[in-house]
């Protein structure tokens, strides 16, 4: 206040100075009147008439051969809507003002835009920013300054760098504050960020009102806050908002413009209660005009601070100086209306400027480099490309970055963009950033409040497969217990998330999968943790994770031999000494088999009765599928027929139904999806297989409602478990096969699944051993008959035993005579032995 009271005391005596070093070249230019609407006797009001003073100042003292004087008159409108419409009433009717430069806010320039437009007076604003302005659609308004909606494109890029997916606008509840939230949410929609909800502030609201919202804001889990304040409600806010622990680690403010401007007119202990919040702040390029303009204003009002508004009402009235110029003083007056010659009050009783055409037409084109910036009104408003980002640390706010139209955020302004695609951090783009808290760690965005509900998390009970999930109810308690692959894997994966997250298991009995996953979107509860399959038509109404489980729907048929026979066992002794003398038997034969062939047979493998989906559909076969609308509709959009279709609930009934057969009530093939392929063909790999993968889903993952942004940091978990060796101990620990010797049919897939052989054994050659055995049985019985006969004198078993060692004289060896070979290849006996006799000497 001490400011201000000093800042009236100065301007009375700055005019006098003013009008003194302007009043010789006023003698020889016409005066054109124009007025000022301004909140006189606030901090930022008296700064922005001192900037216009300066700027008439320093415009004529340039350009001394100028023409035209602009003659000017502030009216008070003292904060008011209106008394600023009726300030503006009295300057056209009155004073026949030709421009009217103000007023401060958006809610005064509303109604005065009207007054401008039947008057066709211009009005110039250099701080009303609200975007509802443009909707008014009056070729009389000329915006000085930025519109809101310009800066949301920097505030996206600030979220959309820490990846954050939810955030909570506070706005003030008039058209200020409710101007910039169409194109806000706009700009959050197109990076898929939500707005669970928002907080609106009345411009009056008592601090209790102002503590009750900051109450109900803690006890959601949003933490990114994009805050569109008037700087004097602001301070009220944030003071309350560091009395309730708001201003702590975890937590995230955006200003915007509105507020990150007017830093420099804060007091210290108001900037206190700020630290670590962000800010988009205009940004005003650096030169020596406007380092001229800073060092005589410190001379000239050292008490005073100066911001961009101060800036932009000077280059405005330079503008408007500049445009009268060029209309030059020719048809300065009103033409009175039918209304007005009655001498009506008020906005009816206004006259038409017969100067506004023209100074529309030149303060169109009026295009100069101004303190701000490059000025020019395009469409009526000066259009931005620059935004400057700052971070409150100590008093006032510490550049960390900026955000260029072209390239988004950057360290410095003349920074070139890398070129490379590789990912990069917020590092790269932004300097150090001082949070709230007075830590360096980014904010995640979202947690579980304190004072918030547990989640509640919804699990079946009637699951058929007990390795994925199952239930039990303790004896003590009498509470249900889950456990399986999903819980200790949503359990795993919670222990992987950088934050805590509370929740209970809510038993769930006697719904469907679609049914259940339906509660989650109508909120009964707050997650689904199952065997939960990801679906298109379920993602309808609710978010999944990531996959946790491989995906896709297999086909499992039952396995058949090529030739019926028995695997019945070798007690005996003696039989075995039979079967083991025939191997030898096996052992000869084989050896005539040649390498290629002995491969071929002796490759032991079943042969699937089925290998395809056609196949089942061209032979009208029935099959079976889990309970899941999911398969049943794809089986139907297949060709199925309902009456071929069966479920099952447990793989104990899917073998059941396999094993009978279409024949006796069974079906040929069932349908399941991969995860459970697995402990099915874990328990009966010797009975089936499964031999296609005809239709594709996406695994299982855990559900919940659409934007939640648990499902970010579950599915980043999910990753995390992935890659650890926690994985491969859940699928040991849940998925180890019962019979030890059937393979995995995920990592040990059977390789020639079309295609297979029997195993050859000794019932493969029995007719070979029976023709052989016949014909032994003969010789030896026609033998054991020819020599009892002969021999039936003999009753002695020793006299036998001696008859049969003499050689058989019937013999036809005995019958067949010697070779007549020629002397000269056979010797006589007698010189055979004379050699002999002779190689002995």
């Amino acid at each position: 206040m001490k400011k201000e009271n000093n800042l009236v005391l100065i301007l009375p005596l700055f005019f006098i100075i003013l009008m003194m070093q302007v009043g010789e070249a006023q003698n020889m230019a016409t005066d054109v009147e124009v007025g000022i609407v301004n909140d006189v006797g606030m901090a930022y009001s008296n700064m922005t008439l001192l900037c216009i003073d300066m700027s008439l100042s320093d415009f004529y003292s340039s350009h001394p051969e100028t023409r035209t004087r602009l003659v000017t008159t502030i009216v008070d409108s003292k904060n008011d809507v209106v008394l600023a419409a009726a300030a503006a009433l009295e300057l056209i009717t009155n004073k026949e003002v030709k421009a009217i430069l103000g007023p401060w806010s958006s809610m005064q320039t509303q109604f005065m835009i009207e007054i401008g437009k039947k008057s066709q007076v211009p009005i110039v604003s250099y701080s009303a920013t609200s975007p509802f302005l443009s909707s008014i659609r009056s070729q009389y308004f000329f915006r000085a300054t930025y519109d809101d909606s310009s800066q949301v494109h920097a505030i996206k890029a600030i979220i959309k760098l820490f990846g954050w997916r939810e955030v909570a606008p506070i706005y003030v509840d008039n058209t200020f504050g409710e101007g910039i939230m169409p194109q806000l949410t706009d700009a959050l929609q197109e990076i898929n960020v939500r707005i669970p909800y928002r907080t609106v502030i009345s411009p009056n609201a008592t601090d209790d009102e102002i503590s009750v919202k900051l109450l109900r804001m803690m006890s959601l889990p949003t933490r990114i806050f994009v805050v569109h304040f008037g700087n004097l409600l602001a301070s009220r806010f944030f003071a309350k908002a560091k009395e309730a622990g708001m201003m702590k680690q975890g937590y995230v403010w955006i200003l915007t413009t509105a507020m990150a401007d007017a830093l420099s007119f804060m007091k210290e202990t108001e900037t206190d209660t700020i630290q670590g919040v962000l800010g988009v702040k205009t940004y005003v390029p650096r030169s020596d005009e406007l380092e001229a303009f800073k060092s005589r204003w410190m001379e000239r009002f050292p008490i005073s601070d100066l911001n961009v508004y101060g800036l932009w009402a000077y280059d405005a009235t330079t503008a408007l100086a500049m445009a009268i110029e060029e209309a030059g003083t020719s048809n300065l007056t009103f033409v009175k209306t039918d209304d007005a010659m009655r001498n009506m009050s008020g906005f009816q009783g206004l006259g038409v400027s017969q100067y506004g055409p023209k100074l529309l037409h030149t303060l169109s084109g009026v295009r100069f480099k101004g303190l701000a910036g490059d000025f020019q009104f395009i469409n009526g408003e000066l259009q931005p490309s620059v935004f400057e980002i700052v971070n409150v640390n100590g008093h006032g706010g510490r550049t960390i970055g900026f955000w260029t139209k072209e390239h988004g955020l950057l360290k410095s302004v003349d920074q070139k963009p890398a070129t490379t695609t590789s990912f990069s951090t917020w590092k790269d783009r932004l300097r150090q950033i001082i949070w709230p808290g007075d830590t360096i760690s980014v904010p995640k965005g979202w947690e579980i409040p304190t004072n918030g509900k547990r989640l509640k998390i919804g699990v079946p009970t009637d699951s058929g497969f007990p390795q994925f999930l199952t239930d039990r109810r303790d004896p003590i308690t009498n509470s249900i217990i889950f456990s399986g692959f999903c819980i200790d894997y949503f359990d795993a994966v919670i222990k992987a998330m950088p934050y805590d997250v509370s929740y209970d298991f809510i038993p769930v009995t006697g719904l469907n999968y679609d049914t259940l996953v339906y509660q989650v979107y109508l909120g009964k509860y707050d997650a689904v943790v199952a065997d939960t399959t990801i679906s298109a038509n379920r993602s309808k109404y609710v978010e999944f994770s990531l996959p946790y489980t491989p995906s896709g729907v297999g086909l499992v048929v039952p396995l058949k031999e090529k030739v019926k026979r028995s695997r019945e066992r070798v007690l005996s002794f003696w039989a075995r000494l039979v079967v083991i003398i025939w191997y030898f038997l096996v052992l000869v034969l084989t050896q005539s088999y040649t390498a290629s062939l002995a491969s071929l047979l002796t490759s032991q493998q079943l042969h699937p009765t089925v290998t395809n989906i056609n196949t089942l559909l061209a032979k009208g076969a029935s099959v079976g599928y889990q309970r899941s609308y999911f398969i049943l509709r794809r089986l139907r959009e297949s060709g199925f027929s309902d009456a071929n279709l069966v479920t099952y609930k447990s793989p104990e009934n899917c073998d059941d139904l396999l094993s009978k057969g279409p024949a006796r009530g069974g079906v040929s093939a069932v349908f399941m999806e991969v995860p459970y392929v697995r402990l099915f063909l874990g328990q009966y790999c010797n009975k089936y297989k499964m031999v296609q993968t005809p239709f594709k889903v996406d695994g299982f993952g855990f559900v919940f409602p659409i934007g939640s942004p648990l499902v970010a940091d579950v599915s980043r978990a999910i990753l995390k478990v992935e890659e650890s060796n926690k994985a491969n101990q859940l699928e040991n620990a849940w998925f180890k096969n019962i019979d030890e010797s059937c393979p995995d049919p995920l990592t040990n897939p059977d390789p020639n699944p079309s295609e297979s052989f029997l195993q050859l054994g000794i019932d493969s050659f029995w007719v070979l051993f029976l023709t052989a055995a016949i014909v032994c049985a003969i010789a030896l019985g026609k033998f054991v008959f020819q020599f009892l006969k002969e021999n039936q004198d003999q009753r002695n078993l020793q006299g036998l035993w001696e008859r049969f060692l003499q050689p058989d004289q019937k013999s036809y060896i005995n019958k067949v005579k010697k070779c007549q070979c020629s002397s000269s290849q056979v010797m006589p006996e007698n010189n055979h032995e004379e050699v002999n006799n002779g190689s002995q000497s």
